[in-house]
């Protein structure tokens, strides 16, 4: 059937890959190794554990690492314990009604229905969201086990190896984290080295690539490293003086990217004023990178015959006083923003949780009746690809889906070489633990990447995990491979159908919330009385945009019944450009300036207010430029079919 005109109107094409974005993507990177090597090492002891007490699917047993591993060793081992001590009490849960559902079909189905929507449910609506799918599924799956016991005690020691799902990987990974897991602090002081080498190298160098990861920089925020650092406090393996310092060297940081931009913009590539600017950061990167932090940095002063030009002296000024003060070892300030409660502030309140518990469950639900009324057990993994691939919105679960096929065809491929030609030569299981570390790193190296392509490198281990473990020792049947591979493909285009058809919901719908939280986040610094509370609001900022420009990008995979038109993205996209313009100057500002923020709050109302007189003019002209981009869009630049996204 024909596209509708309307549609094809807004219709674009997906992104083509570009394959040296792809290879950059790939590149190497500070941790990376060290991360891929720790997951791939969890997964194959993991899967050498399962195979050795010949527990059922080994696979998912190895799998289960990705959802444990974080960058650092105390997350990691504090996620592991608490989705164990979840993984118990809901499998507990399922042993207690055991007895009860053997033997009754009609209760098996609806008990695995209400627990899965109960726990996409608070995936969705909760801070359970990074471990809820897996936690799902491992409970759902262990109540599909007692369909196939014939008897209680059979369907007793079902869910103890269901239990052992979690349980194995969680052992492995907190004894591979204990051992050589990375410290918080650590990845604390090499995070802000990478980011002080980065300042430095848009100095020395001015050119588009350096400013380009200043920018990626500046837009990934502070958060994870002041993370890593209120976790080296709970570890009590520094000095307390020491987190202290690295506390107020975190917030000196966003401050020196900032201030670094306004150099960068106001100075000539040869300057002698950009020249002792990055050599003094580079040697406060190798301070960082070898373990310390430095202190009393005082800038070199500029000798040039030429006056500098205003913003080129005061951002200079500032960073000077920025780096003499880097490390002050003070109290932290308060933290702006109340934490958060367990449940989002609208668990109870939005349709949007219930419905993608819905649709989530729905979907899983459907492919586990599928096998069961084809008879086909071998493609029960579209059953387990569901509660691993659900995602909230349509341009999400578009992007990732690609991502998945890809990466599931890679892992196939890589699973159906081996049965031909590999293992066939095995005898034992280290040759088969060989064999799964090797690709598991591969597959691990894509995951431990950019969001981008991240899940692709889970998709790779999850099939050929799925190809190559298939009971205790090495097999090679490939009727049971091409059965698991196939029944991923309609797990993942189940999810798909449901997400895009049925209430889908466009990333376009938490935009404008987010824009008008990034300039009210603005005009918090610009308000604030010090520079380094100014940091603070800075960094969220800087996070904020970085989030806000991934939904924009987001926009591209969305069907065209579900994403707005090309005008609506494209005024976001400006808004967004000027946020990001007049963050930098608003890192110059000498004190609160409330004049500006009850401008950039007015902009957060979608208002039009008189911009404040006497502002200098690096100051004003970004600040223009942000109030032009703000208007409301008109009713045709509206999308008819999803009012989500529309301006309040």
């Amino acid at each position: 059937m024909a596209t509708p005109a309307a549609e094809a109107a807004r219709a674009r094409p997906l992104p083509l890959p570009d394959w040296r974005a792809t290879k950059a993507l790939l590149a190497p990177a500070p941790g990376r190794l060290e991360f891929a090597l720790r997951l791939a090492l969890v997964c194959t002891a993991s899967a050498g554990v399962a195979e050795w007490f010949q527990t059922p699917e080994p696979a998912l047993t190895a799998y289960v690492g990705f959802f444990l591993l974080r960058a650092d060793r105390t997350t990691s081992i504090v996620m592991g314990a608490a989705m164990l001590v979840l993984a118990s009490v809901l499998i507990g849960l399922v042993a207690l009604m055991a007895n009860g559902l053997v033997g009754r079909p009609a209760a098996l189905l609806a008990s695995m229905t209400l627990i899965a929507f109960a726990l996409f449910f608070l995936t969705s609506a909760s801070k359970l969201a990074p471990v809820g799918g897996i936690l799902a599924l491992i409970t759902t799956f262990a109540l599909s086990l007692i369909a196939l016991a014939p008897e209680g005690e059979l369907a007793t020691r079902a869910l103890l190896y269901a239990w052992l799902m979690v349980g194995i990987p969680v052992g492995v990974s907190t004894v591979v984290n204990l051992l050589i897991g990375p410290a918080p602090r650590a990845l604390a002081q090499r995070a802000l080295a990478l980011r002080l080498q980065a300042a430095a190298d848009a100095l020395r160098h001015g050119d588009a690539a350096h400013r380009e990861a200043l920018q990626r920089l500046r837009t990934e925020g502070p958060g994870e490293i002041q993370g890593w650092l209120r976790l080296a406090a709970v570890e009590h393996t520094s000095a307390p003086q020491d987190i202290a310092a690295l506390r107020h060297a975190c917030d000196a940081t966003t401050r020196v990217l900032l201030l670094t931009d306004m150099l960068d913009a106001a100075l000539p590539a040869a300057h002698e004023a950009r020249a002792a600017a990055a050599g003094t950061l580079e040697r406060m990167a190798d301070i960082l990178a070898h373990g310390g932090y430095p202190v009393e940095i005082t800038l070199p002063p500029v000798t040039a015959a030429t006056p500098l030009p205003v913003p080129a002296g005061q951002a200079l000024a500032a960073l000077r006083s920025t780096l003499a003060h880097f490390a002050d070892a003070d109290t932290a300030p308060p933290d702006p923003d109340p934490p958060a409660g367990f449940l989002a502030p609208d668990a109870f309140s939005s349709p949007a949780h219930v419905r993608f518990a819905l649709k989530a469950t729905g979907a899983a639900m459907f492919c586990y009746l599928l096998y069961n009324a084809l008879g086909w057990q071998g493609i029960h993994t579209a059953f387990i690809t569901c509660f691993i691939v659900a995602l909230g919105t349509a341009g999400e679960t578009v992007e990732k889906l690609s991502l998945r096929i890809a990466g599931c065809l890679a892992g196939a491929l890589a699973g159906v070489a081996a049965l031909l030609w590999v293992l066939p030569g095995i005898h034992g299981l280290p040759g088969l633990l060989a064999l799964i570390f090797v690709v598991a790193l591969g597959a691990t190296w894509v995951a431990a990447g950019s969001p981008r392509i991240a899940y692709a490198g889970f998709q790779i281990a999850f099939a050929f995990f799925l190809c190559v473990l298939q009971g205790s020792g090495p097999s090679y049947d490939l009727a049971v491979a091409r059965d698991r591979v196939i029944g991923i493909l309609i797990g993942n285009a189940a999810v798909y159908l449901v997400f895009t058809r049925l209430w889908p919901v466009s990333v376009a719908g938490r935009i404008d919330a987010a824009l008008a939280a990034l300039l009210g986040r603005l005009a918090r610094m610009a308000e604030a009385p010090d520079s380094r509370l100014a940091a603070v609001q800075a960094g969220k900022a800087e996070a904020q945009r970085g989030a806000i420009a991934a939904d924009l990008a987001l926009l591209a995979y969305e069907p065209p019944h579900v994403r707005p038109d090309a005008d609506w993205i494209a005024q976001r996209r400006r808004t967004l450009d000027c946020a990001g313009a007049l963050a930098a100057p608003l890192a110059l500002q000498s004190g609160a300036s409330a004049r500006v923020a009850s401008t950039l709050d007015a902009l957060a109302r979608r208002r039009q207010p008189a911009l404040p007189p006497a502002l200098p003019h690096w100051l004003a002209r970004p600040l223009q430029a942000l109030a032009a981009s703000i208007q409301r869009p008109d009713a045709s630049t509206a999308h008819p079919g999803n009012t989500a996204h529309a301006a309040p």
